[in-house]
């Protein structure tokens, strides 16, 4: 009698073994486990690191309300970034996260960002979790400018290589990038030359290409290739779509600004230039959703509810929540204890300017 149950028990264990597999999450959902990475869509936080907040008073030149982290934590998978060179620092100071320019919005070191970023992906809740990371190289950093600082975070313990430096016919699935230890996509937009010491770092548009991205009105979105130039929407050569989907407002002097106003429209799933719209629109065209979305404050919408949608997920795990509400911008009592974080608005930006030239400064 031990001896037949022990069997039966026995007979249960490939049960409970495909059982406990099934249920593991990739990116949320287990349903993603056996997806090509190019077989899905991945919610990008647009310009990460510049914040909207108390930290930068509340810049008007910043795209998101809530840091890396958070935004991680509430299921972005693509974070981007603007590199400018600080010819007067040395150092992982010499490559910084700004936007537009230093002086307009400074948001630290790119080897921070970096460190964030990593931090998350070592925690043993994130260990399922497949980041990309897209580098915009405003100064034309080269691949070994750039990858020191991934050396340096110790964020390329992660990275992974593709296997040649053209378009592949098959990317591994998110299984495979968690099993191999491999779990960050990195893209620079762009790279004049890839390194051999650095082949993680993957020249953005030799894989992706990109619809406009300056628009200020919601009837001019399109799913027609940008850049780089020379594509169609029948002609893309095996490139992955990153799809813009966001609004700039014209500021004093023409200066355009990320549209908060708008927003709740923008990343809704439903409206005048909704992002769910958007990408059933995309989706018609090329006949397969979008890889990548990138949108402007993420959380208000929220934008993930489409990209659910698209990927059919109905019962994401591991997501902490965040509001979908916008914080009150006229809020006093703005927080300077963010080190190396600073923001101004764009209107003292141009004033300065603008008297520094007319009194030949």
């Amino acid at each position: 009698m031990f001896i037949r149950s022990l069997l039966q028990v026995a007979a249960l264990i490939p049960f409970l073994t495909s059982t406990t597999s099934a249920q593991t999450a990739c990116n949320n959902s287990p349903s993603l486990c056996s997806r090509a990475y190019n077989n899905m869509t991945h919610l990008g936080a647009h310009d990460s690191p510049f914040l909207r907040d108390k930290s930068t008073s509340f810049s008007t030149s910043g795209n998101q309300y809530y840091n890396s982290t958070v935004q991680l934590d509430a299921g972005v998978r693509l974070l981007s970034a603007q590199v400018h060179k600080n010819s007067s620092a040395s150092g992982s100071d010499k490559w910084r996260l700004c936007h537009s320019t230093c002086e307009l919005l400074d948001a630290g070191s790119l080897t921070n960002w970096l460190k964030e970023i990593k931090a998350w992906m070592d925690a043993d809740a994130n260990k399922n979790e497949v980041v990309t990371v897209l580098i915009v190289n405003s100064d034309d950093a080269s691949a070994a400018d750039i990858g020191a600082q991934f050396a340096s975070s110790g964020i390329d313990s992660y990275a992974y290589t593709p296997p040649s430096t053209t378009v592949p016919k098959t990317w591994p699935t998110l299984q495979s990038l968690i099993n191999n230890g491999t779990r960050l996509m990195t893209f620079v937009a762009s790279l004049s030359e890839t390194s051999s010491q650095y082949p993680y770092l993957m020249d953005e548009f030799t894989y992706i290409f990109e619809n406009d991205f300056e628009n200020e009105s919601p009837s001019n979105y399109t799913c027609t290739p940008n850049r780089p130039s020379g594509l169609t929407t029948s002609s893309t050569g095996g490139r992955m779509f990153l799809m813009n989907h966001f609004l700039y407002s014209t500021a004093l002097f023409g200066i355009q600004q990320p549209n908060s106003t708008y927003v709740n429209v923008t990343n809704a799933e439903t409206g005048l230039g909704a992002l769910g719209t958007q990408l059933d629109n995309c989706t018609s065209v090329y006949g397969q959703a979008p890889q990548f979305v990138l949108v402007d404050f993420f959380n208000v919408g929220p934008a993930i509810a489409s990209v659910d949608q698209a990927n059919g997920v109905s019962s994401a795990t591991g997501r902490k929540s965040v509001t979908t509400a916008q914080p009150d911008e006229n809020a006093t009592g703005a927080d300077d204890s963010a080190a190396g974080r600073r923001g101004a608005s764009l209107v003292a930006v141009v004033v300065a300017v603008v008297v520094a030239v007319a009194f030949g400064l």
